[in-house]
């Protein structure tokens, strides 16, 4: 507990605003999650000094998506501290690691406050060495790491703010929602073109946007049916990498997996329960079907991304290894998405290794985070027990309850491990605008979003309803 003290008076260093004694009417709730949505667009583009924006260490793609991270701007560390001080905090105390009751208010504000110390920590490590890899002099080194360190203090800062009621929903989600977003909507509507080299040397000018594209070759009468339908186009970008373009089918993949999505989010598996305060009346406890929610995919794109972060820096600090190097290598080719159908038409032996391992892996996390993260059944039969619920014709014993609910909870749990790594790998099949993991975040993180809006709306409509709910 000591750490976890140092953690929260760490914590307490970070400056933040007081809870309103009233909670703030909607419109101005919404106007100030707009204006942070703002300020992390702004964040986002504009470049630390004395660099350019784009320059520096390239993250993985799953990175940008989960830490709505840009490299190089103000914006590199995202909330990458954040959502990583909050994932040890909450794996160490649902593994009772550390013994926190987060019933009790005290023992709440200790689980917060050591977070924001830990991110703290994280934030300032992550800083210098994103600033190191510049290989600038100490001075402009360290002005570097500060303005990455400042850039993660202010998203931090805006998130407690959200969170304590100033805002909508959590800081947190709504960074990634709206990195996503701007990600979906460039790759729809961007009016730029893009030069794509040839083999023969050559150079081809492509209109980014998939919209301004159509519209383009209906003008010009030259469609390319590859470029259209696949997102393929023969050559190979400025960078290097192969020219790989947004699609109409990729488009039209992204509008049905999300309808899809929220359907199975708004899914729920109910289990009969009896009130004991009043006998003879029975209810039903509803688990969510997708009970594990994205967090085994989320899990598994951050260790394929440490996995290609370690190759960068074998390659660049240990060239005299090159079997190392050769081996990840080896590794992240059979970990990579396949690049879209095509891809799986040419390569379908690497395409079902790389299914069977996501997959393989998300059930594996999911299972690990059902039993850390607070939802295993001796978890779920606790809190029922506590709040006078029991299961009809069992004694209220957490123990019986517990192997009742071990027939849901853990057939959900691998149940829906596969659907969410499923989707996930459909989705980067058919060049989802977003990626795979990011449209499944941003689909949730819109009905958490939606929930939450019309909560605050039957409260502004209804008063009465207000002092009923405590608000």
């Amino acid at each position: 507990m000591g750490v976890l003290n140092f953690l929260a008076r760490l914590g307490d260093i970070i400056p933040s605003a007081p809870k309103p004694s009233r909670r703030p009417d909607l419109k101005y709730r919404l106007l100030f999650t707009l204006a942070a949505v703002v300020i992390y667009y702004a964040m986002a583009s504009v470049a630390v000094y004395p660099t350019t924006a784009g320059a520096g260490p390239q993250l993985p793609a799953v990175m940008q998506v989960v830490f709505a991270a840009t490299t190089g701007t103000l914006a590199q560390l995202g909330i990458g501290p954040i959502v990583t001080a909050g994932l040890i905090i909450q794996v160490l105390v649902g593994g009772k690691l550390i013994e926190l009751d987060l019933t009790n208010p005290d023992d709440r504000k200790k689980f917060t406050q050591s977070e924001k110390g830990l991110a703290l920590i994280i934030a300032v490590v992550e800083a210098a060495g994103f600033a190191l890899t510049y290989r600038q002099n100490v001075f402009i080194t360290v002005s570097i790491a500060l303005q990455f360190f400042i850039g993660a203090l202010i998203l931090m800062m805006l998130d407690e703010s959200i969170q304590k009621g100033y805002g909508i929903g959590s800081g947190v989600s709504l960074f990634i929602l709206a990195g996503v977003a701007r990600t979906i909507v460039w790759d729809i509507f961007a009016p730029v073109s893009v030069q794509v080299y040839t083999l023969g040397g050559s150079t081809r000018s492509y209109r980014y946007g998939v919209i301004p594209y159509i519209i383009t070759g209906l003008v010009s009468g030259e469609i390319d049916t590859g470029r259209l339908l696949y997102g393929y186009v023969p050559g190979y970008l400025a960078g290097g990498e192969a020219a790989m373009l947004p699609s109409l089918t990729g488009m039209v993949a992204t509008l049905m997996l999300l309808i899809i999505i929220i359907y199975l989010q708004g899914m729920k598996i109910n289990v009969p329960v009896t009130i004991q305060r009043a006998p003879g009346i029975r209810g039903r406890v509803p688990l969510n079907f997708l009970y594990v929610s994205n967090i085994p995919v989320l899990l598994v794109g951050i260790v394929i991304s440490n996995i290609l972060l370690i190759r960068n820096m074998v390659e660049a600090y240990l060239p005299q290894l090159p079997w190392l190097s050769g081996a990840l290598n080896s590794v992240l080719m059979y970990l990579s998405p396949p690049r879209g159908l095509l891809g799986v038409i040419y390569d379908p032996v690497r395409s079902v290794i790389y299914a069977t391992v996501l997959i393989g892996l998300a059930v594996l996390f999911g299972l690990m985070w059902v039993e850390v993260g607070g939802l295993s059944p001796a978890s779920q039969a606790e809190n029922l027990v506590k709040s006078g619920i029991s299961i009809p014709g069992m004694r209220s014993n957490p123990k019986a309850l517990e192997s009742v609910l071990a027939r849901y909870v853990y057939p959900l749990a691998v149940l829906s491990s596969i659907i969410v790594a499923s989707l996930a790998i459909v989705a980067d099949i058919f060049n989802v605008y977003g990626g795979g993991i990011g449209l499944l975040l941003a689909a949730g993180i819109l009905q958490q979003i939606y929930t939450a809006l019309t909560y605050e709306q039957a409260l502004e409509m209804y008063p009465v309803l207000r002092r009923l709910v405590g608000e």
